[in-house]
């Protein structure tokens, strides 16, 4: 239920952004926001799968652990 509600916060903080602004700057500032999450969880991924390695997992158990293919690891691991 927490994460629920967490989400429920996030998206109603997204909804807020830039209310009541024209168009084109809500869309500047949303598309600079995805950016910034985008980046954000990209880093959250890679440190996860980089411990899940670092635990002693190879990457073709991470691959299996996570429903990804052993190439996607790689990249990962490689960002």
């Amino acid at each position: 239920m927490e994460e629920e509600e967490e989400v429920q916060r996030v998206l109603e903080a997204i909804d807020a952004i830039a209310a009541g602004e024209p168009p084109a700057v809500r869309a500047l500032r949303l598309a600079e926001m995805m950016t910034s999450v985008q980046e954000r969880f990209r880093e959250r991924r890679q440190q996860a799968v980089r411990e899940m390695h670092d635990s002693g997992m190879t990457y073709r158990q991470i691959a299996k652990e996570l429903n990804i293919s052993f190439g996607r690891v790689r990249q990962i691991l490689a960002e």
